[in-house]
Formats: C-alpha cells, structure tokens, sequence
C-alpha cells in the first residue's frame, strides 16, 4: 500500500484557519539567532515565505529588516496576517504564479511537509535571485519524560490511531519526527540539482508551560483542528488531569530544526537569461 505523505492530506494542511487568531496567540515563534543566522546568510533581504500562516515568522523577519511577501493556501490564515499589516497571496506554493518577481531568500517555518518536497524545491529554485537562499525550519517538541509518558497515554486511550499516540516518547531523539521531514526536504533540495549540498542547523531553547497555556495551544495541532468536539474535549480534559498531577505546569525543550542551500550564483544567472 502506498505511502501517504503530509503534503497530500489537503484537509488537514488547510484547516488551521478554523481558528486563526488561537493559532496565532498559542503556537511558538522562532529563536532570533534562527532568524538572524538565515538574514546572514542570503544575498539580500527580500523574503518569500511559504506557507506564512497568520504571520508568525513573517513578523520575525519583518523585525529583523526584511521585506516579506507570504503565500499561504488558507484564505483565513491570510486574512489574519493581512489584517497585522503583511502582504499575503492566497494559493498553494506548488499552484503559485510569482510572474516575473524574485527574492533572496525562501522561507517555510513549520510549514514545508504541508508541499510536496521536490515540487517545492523547485520552485523555490525558479524564484530565488542568483546566490539565493531557501530555508525550511520546524519547532520540534519534546516535553519533560513525566509528560511525556502522561500526554502519550491520553492519546493512547482517547485517539490510538493518531501520530500523538506514539510521538510523545520520552526516549525520541532531539527532532523527532521532524528529523523524517528534514531528511525528505534535503532529498528534494538535491533532487532539484538546483541548488549546493544543503545543511542542517540547530537551534535549543527551553519553556516552561502553565496548564492553561498549553491546553490553549492544542487544539491548533495538526489532526486536532478537524477533531469531533466530544474528542477534542475528551484529549483536552485528558491533558490537563495530567499537568494538574505534575502540579500544574511542565518544562518543555524546543530544537529549530533548519535545513537549507543556497542557489548558486551561476546557475542563477543562467535561469534568468534562458526566461528573458
């Protein structure tokens, strides 16, 4: 049986809006190193970024003295942006029409398993500038054993079919599954032939969650947003027994995971003279 990847589980990729200002107000931004590593490192600072959801990395790269135009496939997810002041098109990357624009860098913050990955590149490739840069990140999650094993049991119970159930682990590796989707965004990257050898960068930081700040977040989860309500509250009454009983709170480590390439400067310049 053929595998289904991210990418073509269209619902889901396209159901965040249900609840736009949530996602927005709960879901973690991106370390400023992160940020400021990828500025650094491209020849400019016009940034497309892919996927721009209601904006939490565009804002980023706005701060940091960027120029952002993002492309997000949920027409709500757009609005919210565009309503905070960013300039945001309505289509999958895949399906986009850049017409003859360009940019130095091409970003995608938690966002690039929702694009099919050798499409993607491609794509990325036709509108990056000679010397551009493409850079695809991910917040990867892993909350303390003792949540851990206590969140894994409520999905076990309530949703044991769903990644959830088997994804909190106290034994997963820094990255988690995310490291499955990194490795898909490089094949795709080198696939292109498009741009150098990619490299991955990492970046660690820690948070502590209260019971009502994360219980405010998971319902933007992928596979979340399309949950029956009664399973949804069900998850929800599930996680917060379980933070009550660690005394209300649990400590979380986040790494950025970052994979990226540059277009080379040559191979640039020749894309643009066989399209003029």
């Amino acid at each position: 049986m053929p595998t289904i990847e991210p990418h073509q589980f269209r619902q889901v990729a396209e159901s965040f809006g249900v609840d736009a200002e949530r996602y927005d107000r709960t879901r973690p931004s991106y370390p400023a190193a992160t940020v400021e590593r990828i500025v650094a490192a491209s020849p400019g600072r016009d940034v497309l970024d892919v996927g721009a959801g209601t904006g939490i990395a565009a804002r980023q790269f706005v701060a940091a003295g960027c120029t952002v135009l993002g492309v997000e496939p949920d027409a709500r997810m757009a609005g919210f942006a565009r309503r905070g002041g960013l300039e945001v098109e309505v289509s999958t990357f895949e399906d986009w029409d850049p017409g003859d624009r360009r940019f130095d860098t091409v970003v995608a913050g938690q966002a690039w398993h929702w694009v099919d990955p050798d499409a993607g590149a491609a794509a990325a490739a036709r509108v990056l500038r000679p010397g551009g840069r493409l850079a695809v990140f991910w917040n990867a999650f892993q909350p303390q054993p003792e949540a851990a094993e206590a969140f894994a049991a409520v999905y076990r119970r309530v949703l044991p079919e769903s990644l959830a159930a088997a994804g909190f682990t106290a034994a997963a590796p820094a990255g988690g599954p995310y490291s499955v989707l990194c490795d898909k965004a490089a094949d795709g990257i080198r696939a292109s032939a498009a741009f150098d050898e990619p490299e991955r960068w990492r970046f660690e930081w820690d948070v502590t969650y209260t019971r009502d700040a994360w219980l405010d977040q998971v319902p933007t989860f992928g596979g979340h947003t399309q949950l029956p309500p009664p399973a949804l509250a069900e998850v929800l009454d599930g996680i917060g027994a379980a933070i009550d009983d660690l005394g209300g709170g649990f400590a979380a480590h986040y790494t950025t995971v970052v994979v990226t390439a540059a277009r080379p400067a040559a191979a640039g310049r020749e894309l643009e003279s066989s399209m003029s």
